[in-house]
């Protein structure tokens, strides 16, 4: 193997002229005492030719194989040059002994010829036999070289001997052998070295090393988080990354000894159309790669969300309406990832034709059986093929047919019958997507009542999924700049649909009771599951894409087979989607009047259910983690609520009757100190009853109680909340302005951050305030330490032993990946959403110590904080308050809502990094 013909390979680098240099150095000073010199021509021979493929990347930024070929031609050139100075100039034997000789082979993707500027260069030396003194010190002299350069060296030594026997034993080794290429040296070293790796080492050994290499791509792509969809991918090991490409080309050469993938063709592993498809992936992958090796200034392989946007302008994508450059480029990323998905389906599907061979008794007594069908098609080693090679061209709709049978069956679709799916995908055109058969052979796919996510997964992998709702082609591969979602939106869409069937079939019950208890209720299933696949159908397109989501509904469920009614209930299920968990998550629960706003627009129960399985689906399917007992307790209070007011309207349950249901069972929950809840009636009034659930009031009540009687002005109690995945603190102390700024800075002092908060003032004067705190990784605080460190943060803070803005100005702030996203503060002022409050909504960029500047502005703009809504997306915070001026009115002045707006605006700025720098 050879590299490809550079061009202007002296503009890289001229051997010629950098070895006359030497040459001259060494003629004037000798070797050992020009070293230092040689190490700066030779440096400086390197960085001209970094900077002259910087430059025509720069020119091409998607030229991925002329890049990584290039870096591996200067690789070879400084090589050379070391060599021939250490054997000529260093070590000189005039007549060397036939064990003094030696090969430089370059093995691994060096050996590929594919090198990004900062890629480890791995050589193999290899000797006749055990390497003699003269060898061992000329291979010493060369990586001390390589060292002084700065290059990271995976290096051998090995006999002729060693070499074999190490590559029979060792997968890696035999597969850096497999791409070793000669690089300097005793050419007939490395040709015997090549002669019996191929003659000792490789027959008998090919389905060992395809099972191999198999196996260590499927722990890799696990390692890597197991899709190819995973916002920040790795390019280089990720799933449809260039390690796949790689493993599909050692399997072809390790079986077939082919020289370039190209020759693969011939061998019948790839179509000509596969082919190219394996090229454009590989150079694009390249070519990013090598994009970020020379952003970051070293081997980065991650695209992490601080380097999309700069790969993205190097490589010349610009905005679109509805999609930033970097949304534009991480689409065309992810959509070659897929490609490399495909190729690796369609390149193992040959490979088991190719090895299916059977004798032919066995062929004989196999055709005495009759072969097995599933509605036409032939169960191949239990999964549906394809009866001829023109099934679906004479037609289409068997595209459709095939996954709809494999959905009900629980069948697998064969590799080569997904090949055939795959080229005629073309079919699909708007005759079939009007055709009725069609569209009902993909409802019954999306609502299958096995395994809908797989299936549907495969129909999105071989184009079927794209063409036939081209609305769900136009997200494909489409990702979201933040941190809340993990997938791409297809992938979320595809992930929630299987969530939903798993629920339905009652696999999470544990984690979900409420939707799987409300799923067998719900009458309109259809709907439910268009309703999920439709949700984020029109993001990326400008505008809300709940509304124009809903537009979608209304002209694609009439296709699929949905009538009118049903079809207005998607449109409405995909309007609202994110209504329920707005509510829950940015609204007080316990105002009457978000129940009442909630349920005005919700008016049935059906649709109550069928939002709430959406949301939950919904939210789950956006990451791990995302989904938490917090959230899962907020939805199923709203949706609780929201059913007592449903089914009894006007007549639910009024506010003395509520309280005294709660106050009945605190008293219970209580025992022996249920007194506590009529002895202290007088302190708490119902507002106090209504907002806080009988679980933490039983906390309070004898928490307060204890403080009474011992006195205590300041009084702070911790305890995991486990229930809610979370750190429950209340503080009792005497209520005075800015309680809640204090507590907040103390809170985050002792590195916990609050993620809902209730604030009350009974009517003997004092604060009596709940906080649910989590660590930053999500987690309630639980251990002792932890506790105690809340504790004391907040005791410091509220007896003024600590000075707040100064402590939280010198508390090191670890940079976050927040700090690589900016988003536009906005405070939004909402006087309709309660009776009794203003309810301020502000979203920002999340900041350590936020909240605390945040109620402290409120504090000098006069407000009295009675609740805060702690919700975060990511990189995205949203904190909402329900405030009143200091004599408990609402704020409706539109000049004090200016001050307060531009005072919230100050406080979020404070925290950016350019302040703090300042």
């Amino acid at each position: 193997m050879s590299l490809p013909t550079i061009p202007r390979q002296r503009a890289i680098i001229s051997r010629r002229k950098v070895a006359s240099a030497i040459d001259a150095v060494v003629a004037e000073k000798g070797a050992t005492s020009a070293r230092q010199e040689i190490v700066e021509i030779l440096r400086g021979a390197l960085d001209a030719g970094r900077a002259e493929l910087t430059a025509r990347l720069e020119e091409k930024p998607g030229a991925g194989h002329a890049n990584a070929h290039g870096y591996a031609f200067l690789i070879d050139q400084l090589i050379r040059i070391i060599h021939d100075h250490v054997v000529e100039d260093i070590y000189p034997a005039a007549n060397r002994t036939s064990g003094e000789r030696l090969a430089l082979l370059a093995v691994g993707g060096y050996g590929r010829g594919e090198m990004s500027p900062h890629s480890d260069v791995d050589i193999a030396f290899v000797t006749p036999d055990k390497p003699t003194s003269w060898c061992e010190q000329v291979i010493e002299a060369i990586l001390y070289y390589l060292w002084d350069l700065g290059f990271t060296v995976g290096h051998s030594t090995r006999s002729l001997a060693e070499v074999t026997r190490m590559a029979t034993a060792d997968l890696t080794v035999r597969t850096a052998l497999l791409e070793a290429r000669f690089l300097w040296g005793d050419r007939d070293i490395y040709d015997e070295a090549s002669a019996r790796f191929w003659a000792d080492v490789v027959p008998g050994t090919q389905s060992q090393f395809v099972a191999e290499k198999l196996e260590e791509r499927d722990a890799r792509h696990k390692r890597m988080g197991g899709s190819r969809y995973v916002v920040e991918p790795n390019v280089k090991d990720g799933k449809g990354g260039l390690r796949d490409l790689q493993t599909l080309y050692w399997i072809g050469k390790y079986l077939h000894r082919v020289r370039s993938a190209r020759e693969l063709i011939e061998k019948g592993l790839f179509t000509q159309k596969e082919y190219r498809s394996f090229r454009r992936a590989e150079r694009f992958l390249l070519a990013v790669r090598a994009h970020l090796h020379t952003i970051a200034g070293r081997g980065e392989d991650r695209l992490t969300f601080d380097l999309q946007r700069e790969v993205a302008a190097r490589m010349n994508y610009a905005d679109r309406p509805g999609k930033s450059a970097v949304e534009r480029f991480m689409q065309f990323y992810f959509l070659q990832a897929k490609h490399v998905g495909q190729l690796s389906s369609m390149f193992l599907s040959h490979l088991e034709e190719e090895t299916a061979e059977r004798s032919r008794i066995g062929e004989f007594i196999a055709n005495l059986k009759p072969t097995r069908e599933v509605d036409g098609y032939p169960l191949v080693n239990g999964a549906l093929g394809a009866p001829s090679d023109d099934w679906f061209q004479q037609d289409p709709a068997r595209l459709l047919e095939i996954y709809a049978i494999a959905e009900r069956e629980g069948l697998e679709v064969h590799p080569s019958a997904s090949r055939i799916i795959r080229r005629d995908a073309g079919l699909i055109d708007a005759k079939l997507r009007k055709n009725t058969l069609a569209n009902d052979l993909f409802l019954s796919v999306l609502a299958g009542r096995n395994d809908p996510e797989t299936v549907l997964r495969w129909m999105n992998e071989t184009g079927v999924f794209g063409r036939f709702v081209p609305d769900f082609g136009k997200v494909n591969a489409q990702m979201q700049f933040d941190m809340y979602h993990h997938y791409t939106v297809d992938e979320h869409t595809i992930r929630a649909i299987g969530l939903l069937s798993q629920i339905e079939r009652g696999e999470l019950a544990d984690d979900h009771p409420l939707s799987t208890g409300m799923l067998p209720l719900i009458k309109n299933r259809r709907v439910l599951y268009a309703s999920v696949l439709l949700h984020d159908i029109a993001k990326g397109r400008g505008g809300d894409h709940s509304v124009l989501g809903a537009d979608v509904a209304r002209r694609l469920c009439p296709r699929l087979g949905l009538d009118a009614r049903e079809t207005e209930l998607v449109a409405w299920l995909v309007r609202y989607h994110l209504l329920m968990s707005a509510t829950a998550f940015k609204r007080d629960l316990s105002d009457p009047k978000t129940i009442v706003d909630f349920v005005s627009e919700v008016q049935s129960l059906e649709r109550l259910r069928l939002l709430t399985v959406l949301t939950v689906v919904d939210i789950r399917a956006v990451g791990p983690g995302i989904w938490n007992s917090w959230k899962r307790q907020l939805i199923s209070d709203l949706y609780e609520a929201a059913v007592e007011r449903l089914r009894l309207g006007h007549k639910a349950r009024g506010r003395e009757e509520r309280v005294a249901a709660k106050k009945a069972q605190v008293a219970d929950m209580l025992g022996d100190k249920g007194s506590l809840v009529e002895e202290l009636a007088d302190a708490f009034d119902d507002a106090y009853w209504i907002a806080e659930p009988e679980d933490v009031i039983a906390i309070n009540l004898p928490h307060y109680a204890a403080a009474q009687d011992m006195d205590h002005s300041l009084s702070i109690h911790t305890e995991p909340y486990e229930e809610l995945g979370a750190t429950l603190v209340t503080v009792i102390a005497d209520d005075h302005p800015g309680l809640f700024y204090r507590i907040a800075g103390a809170i985050s002092l002792a590195g916990a951050n609050i993620i809902d908060a209730r604030i009350h003032t009974n009517r003997a004067g004092k604060g009596v305030d709940n906080f649910l705190v989590q660590d930053p990784m999500c987690q309630p605080f639980s251990e002792g330490q932890q506790l105690s460190r809340l504790r004391k943060s907040i005791e410091d803070a509220l007896l003024g032993k600590i000075d707040m803005v100064p402590s939280l100005a010198k508390r090191p702030l670890k940079q976050t990946r927040a700090e690589n996203f900016s988003i536009a503060p906005l405070i939004v002022f909402d006087n309709d959403a309660s009776n009794r409050f203003t309810v301020i909504e502000v979203n920002a960029t999340d900041r350590p110590a936020l909240l605390n500047r945040l109620t402290r502005a409120m504090f000098e703009q006069s407000l009295i904080i009675n609740s805060a809504h702690i919700t975060h997306y990511g990189e995205r915070a949203v904190d909402t308050f329900y405030v009143t001026d200091l004599l408990g009115d609402k704020i409706v002045r539109p000049e004090k809502l200016a001050r307060i707006e531009q005072a919230l605006l100050d406080a979020v700025a404070a925290g950016e990094p350019a302040a703090k720098a300042a």
